[in-house]
């Protein structure tokens, strides 16, 4: 088994699709199947199943796909280390940010990050809290930074300067005009939400319970999967939600979007996420120095 094999193999494995793995690393649509069979054929087992021109993985090709992240995340990890010789001048960041996080806050500090050190190229995966933690988990992503917290002894969990939640309505909806709702009316509201697994999801359940409201018992009509389409949603008065503040800013300074009270919603912090045993490169602490210990209060 060689490096070559997988990292052909991983590439398949992600994109469940032979010609979209060989597009990504660059090599012919035969290469890459001739690659997979050779891995399958010295261990006599099969890795995929084709059905059609869709692939899935096998048991044993699931069971591999974990130990060749694992194996490439530490090769990734030498050739940093090698790299870093040469200080900041080259190498790669590799991010994983949860939804408010990646659309929001984290576009300025990118730019910021960029101008510093423009030799360091970032890739950005955005997800929800949980595909973060399995990013950094995984070792697809050195760092994460999530709006929800993460509890996983492979992972290290820390809070910075966040947002904060608001609940809010269009400013058609019925409730604009009431400035304060009570349980009665969220639990009598229609609702669009987060999908489960999101940090703004779970504080959002967290408060209703602390009212005394089950938060199984709500008239969900809508489950999307980022603020921006639920603040979409909200302007064409579809119903109310639990959005933060960086989403819905210049809504509300505009009166197109209205904050209630009603909710005990605090101040959210957001995670630093990184693997417990895993080498932290210049790069990565670089970024984190300038773009959260440096960075404004209010940015």
């Amino acid at each position: 088994m060689t490096l070559e094999q997988l990292r052909i193999f991983a590439a398949v494995a992600d994109a469940l699709h032979f010609t979209r793995a060989a597009e990504t690393l660059h090599l012919s649509q035969p290469a890459v199947s001739a690659a997979v069979a050779a891995l399958e054929a010295e261990h006599g087992l099969r890795l995929f199943d084709r059905i059609g021109r869709r692939v899935e993985l096998t048991a044993a090709g699931h069971l591999l796909r974990r130990e060749a992240r694992a194996i490439l995340a530490k090769v990734e990890e030498a050739g940093t280390m090698l790299a870093e010789l040469s200080g900041l001048s080259r190498g790669t960041l590799r991010l994983a940010a949860s939804q408010t996080v990646g659309n929001h806050w984290l576009p300025p500090r990118l730019l910021r990050f960029a101008e510093a050190h423009p030799g360091i190229r970032i890739d950005l995966s955005i997800g929800n809290t949980e595909q973060v933690a399995e990013a950094v988990r995984d070792g697809s992503a050195e760092l994460g930074i999530a709006e929800g917290a993460v509890s996983d002894p492979a992972l290290v969990s820390e809070p910075i300067a966040g947002d904060r939640l608001r609940l809010v309505v269009g400013g058609r909806h019925p409730w604009a005009a009431l400035g304060r709702v009570g349980v009665t009316d969220m639990a009598a509201g229609r609702w669009i939400l987060r999908e489960s697994g999101s940090g703004t999801r779970a504080l959002f359940e967290s408060a209703l319970r602390a009212a005394g409201l089950d938060p199984g018992g709500l008239d969900v009509a809508m489950t999307l999967p980022g603020g921006g389409v639920i603040r979409a949603a909200l302007l064409a008065g579809l119903g109310a939600s639990v959005l933060s503040d960086l989403i819905v800013a210049e809504d509300l300074a505009a009166g197109r979007i209205v904050a209630l009270e009603g909710l005990e919603l605090p101040a959210r912090p957001f995670h630093l996420v990184r693997h417990r045993d895993r080498y932290r490169s210049i790069a990565e602490r670089a970024f984190v120095r300038l773009a959260v210990e440096a960075a404004p209060a209010s940015s």
